[in-house]
């Protein structure tokens, strides 16, 4: 009798631990097979939240088949602990597997609302704008200049929220004193900061958070310059007549004001290399302007021949060589442009059309330059007539 007793308990035994078996796998297939998400989606993860509560909100959104098994596996995979709070893109069809994945690994929220700092070279403007998820594309739900009437109540909103994402965005040729003007107006930072050397700050786009300082937002501008820099004089063309990275950063912000083709840009480089080699003055307009406004603003209309002809530190058609300072800060384009110059014999250009994006022609010799001049006052005639 105990002999029978003690064989059904292992058959029962074995049979639990086949069933188990097959159940463990049958829950791992699931939880790294395609998911039932039909259209991806936007999960929001509050902070102070759960990995429970975050199971249930993708149940009810039709994202996984199982929540417990959701919240299972990412205990077995010892992922629970580290959930992220932020607004992350689904797309449709994922595993639990990479959904898991998706809110724990950190780094920037990949959807919902992001406001959007810009800083260009005639005007900032703030962007609220919203991803969809369908599309991946972001959709504008506002913009508006800071400082200027009343503030759209979508900004207001969307400050409240906790998932909000914050970028400033540096267009190239800014320069240093209209970052901090503008800094100034970003009111999610804090603090005060000094205006920067010119050309010491790295256009780009900067993730930023309510609460940092603006001093740290300068800083982190700061290094990025300093290492694009460091990185292009590391690889830049043997022979140039610049004596420092510093000397190249001053070349490239006259590049980055002079052209924003970025197909021309290694021959305007070389141009100004070709007149420096010569002792040739670079005769720059973008130089002369900045010796009137020290890069507070544009000029706002055009040079008048008394100011060609007047003498300050930035006029290279009266100064010998380089200004002495950068006159805005130039992208990392312009660096490598003015440290890598095409090596054509140019060392004149002139605008092809009254439309700046049109890019310029370039001469030799001066006569042909006089064409290229001639041809464009006829242009700027039949305009004014």
């Amino acid at each position: 009798m105990w002999r029978n007793v003690a064989s059904n308990a292992l058959t029962f035994l074995v049979v639990a631990v086949f069933l188990f078996g097959g159940l463990l796998l049958w829950a791992q297939n699931e939880y790294s097979a395609e998911g039932p998400l039909q259209a991806p989606i936007c999960l929001e993860v509050p902070r102070g939240t759960n990995m429970s509560r975050v199971s249930d909100n993708l149940s009810g959104q039709g994202a996984v088949s199982s929540a417990l098994l959701f919240r299972l596996g990412a205990d077995y995979t010892d992922r629970t602990q580290q959930l992220k709070a932020g607004s992350y893109l689904v797309p449709e069809g994922s595993s639990m597997s990479e959904i898991v994945d998706i809110v724990t690994r950190g780094g920037a929220s990949t959807c919902g609302t992001e406001v959007v700092y810009r800083i260009g070279i005639t005007r900032a403007v703030v962007e609220v704008r919203e991803i969809d998820p369908e599309t991946g594309r972001y959709e504008e739900r506002a913009e508006f200049t800071p400082g200027e009437g009343e503030v759209p109540e979508v900004y207001t909103a969307v400050r409240e929220a906790n998932d909000t994402r914050y970028r400033v965005a540096l267009a190239e040729g800014v320069t240093s004193w209209q970052v901090i003007e503008e800094l100034k107006q970003v009111d999610i930072l804090e603090g005060e900061v000094e205006v920067p050397e010119e050309g010491a700050l790295a256009p780009d786009s900067y993730e930023i958070t309510p609460g940092d300082t603006r001093a740290s937002v300068i800083e982190r501008m700061r290094q990025a310059q300093e290492l694009i820099l460091a990185e292009a004089w590391a690889d830049r063309a043997d022979g140039l007549p610049l004596e420092s990275p510093e000397e190249a950063l001053i070349l490239a912000s006259i590049i980055e004001k002079e052209t924003g083709n970025a197909q021309e840009r290694f021959d305007v480089a070389s141009v100004f290399v070709n007149r420096l080699e010569q002792g040739m003055r670079l005769q720059t307009d973008p130089t002369v302007i900045y010796g009137i406004t020290k890069g507070e603003g544009p000029l706002g209309r055009g040079l008048r021949q008394s100011e060609l002809r007047g003498a300050t530190p930035w006029n290279t058609y009266v100064i010998d060589g380089l200004p002495p300072t950068p006159i805005a800060n130039p992208g990392r384009a312009a660096i490598e442009a003015a440290l890598n110059p095409s090596g054509a014999d140019y060392r004149y250009f002139v605008a092809k059309t009254l439309n700046p994006a049109d890019g310029h022609n370039f001469a030799v010799t001066l006569d042909e330059h006089n064409s290229n001049v001639a041809a464009y006052r006829a242009l700027e005639r039949a305009r004014d007539n």
